[in-house]
């Protein structure tokens, strides 16, 4: 298979975002595809990683030609600027006026929750990337929305997978995300047979910009606790870690465990040579054809090699190309919807399939160490363990 290597230019990327052709699966007719991300607002980088990472994905999928049995795909990027009534403006948008036959977004829980019910109205699919709160394929979910992104409780279950005792502390954004990544923390210390036991909760605003206050509560409610005793740290967007280490949380022999994040973040950790955590996805660590493209593909194109939320975009890509590709005649959403249940397909961090059951894709996780001898820019992570999908006892809660 050959693949370009040419950056997408302008012209190319105008013209993926057209909106001109009708939205019926008939040979010859453009598919047209909505891709919602919050591009401006706090979540701006994961949202651009996202963008960059579809279109990638499909380009590679596709040979460069951006068609699938001849007929084009037409993205159409819209902004909700991580604002629930905006995301589920901009998705009846898509699916009411722009006719688009899939759906795919968005960066904010909080408007990826909001668009649920917009997808079920329209009957039409709905492939939630990044989002992770748990409420998506669990109460808030109907047969229309299918998610390449991880959930919160996969998250949680590849964290627990790595601590089997001692004495865990979270701080987390006070917004569904980190309630939703706590709660599902504490479950899967359960799920997993961990005896670890969390002595304190945390909960910050997500402009918080001094964390004395919520360290010190932190600290009081470990340091006498049984070791080993770690900090558990959930947050989008800018990362506290470094704040909390200039407090000097091993006064009270307390680790701190950082979730995973993206690499210009990471990048600021080296100082943390030897912690551990686990995380979605790291550009070294899949073993695969695509990663293989995607890495070298990225990094000469940006200078630095692709990101967690740019492999959860060509994820999502992929997704999009293997339900139109097996069902490119599918009259409606339903059809649609039939094609994709227990639909496996290929992604950076190798296959992915959607659970029949509430639409979840199945994936593996990482365990990684920060290394202590980092021979390049991004040279931030040496793998511990790649965690199976078969190690992560992700519950089925979506009332089917």
């Amino acid at each position: 298979m050959k693949h370009l290597i040419k950056p997408l230019s302008g012209a190319i990327l105008a013209a993926f975002a057209a909106t001109a052709a009708p939205s019926v699966f008939a040979q010859g007719k453009d598919l047209k595809v909505a891709l919602i991300a919050g591009k401006t607002g706090p979540l701006e980088a994961y949202a651009k990683e996202t963008e960059v990472g579809f279109m990638m994905g499909l380009e590679y999928l596709t040979n460069g030609t951006m068609a699938i049995n001849g007929r084009r795909i037409k993205v159409i990027v819209k902004d909700d600027q991580s604002k629930p009534d905006l995301g589920r403006t901009l998705l009846a948008e898509a699916y009411g006026d722009d006719k688009v036959d899939l759906a795919v977004g968005t960066t904010s829980s909080g408007s990826a929750i909001a668009m649920l019910p917009v997808a079920k109205e329209y009957k039409k699919v709905l492939i939630v990337e990044p989002a992770v709160a748990d409420a998506i394929t669990q109460e808030k979910w109907n047969k229309y929305i299918f998610r390449t992104a991880r959930s919160s409780m996969q998250d949680a279950l590849a964290a627990a997978s790595t601590l089997k005792s001692g004495s865990v502390g979270f701080l987390a954004q006070d917004y569904a995300f980190g309630r939703d990544a706590i709660e599902a923390g504490k479950e899967a210390l359960g799920a997993t047979g961990s005896k670890a036991r969390v002595v304190h909760e945390e909960y910050a605003p997500a402009t918080t910009t001094d964390f004395t206050a919520s360290a010190q509560r932190l600290f009081n409610a470990l340091k006498d606790k049984p070791q080993p005793r770690v900090l558990a740290i959930v947050w989008a967007g800018p990362n506290p870690m470094n704040k909390i280490a200039d407090m000097k949380p091993e006064r009270y022999g307390i680790a701190l465990v950082p979730g995973g994040n993206i690499l210009p973040v990471m990048k600021t950790w080296k100082s943390y040579a030897g912690t551990e955590g686990t995380i979605y996805y790291y550009y070294a660590f899949p073993k695969n054809k695509m990663n293989d493209w995607f890495v070298a593909e990225h990094t000469k194109r940006y200078k630095m090699p692709p990101d967690m939320f740019t492999a959860g975009g060509m994820a999502a890509a992929s997704a999009v190309h293997a339900a139109l590709s097996k069902a490119p005649n599918a009259k409606n959403g339903d059809e649609m919807v039939a094609a994709m249940e227990g639909l496996s397909f290929e992604t950076p961090k190798g296959k992915m399939t959607f659970r029949k059951e509430d639409h979840q894709a199945i994936q593996p996780m990482y365990h990684f160490r920060i290394k202590k001898d980092q021979k390049t820019e991004w040279d931030l992570l040496e793998l511990v363990r790649e965690i199976p999908a078969t190690e992560l006892p992700l519950p089925v809660r979506n009332k089917r």
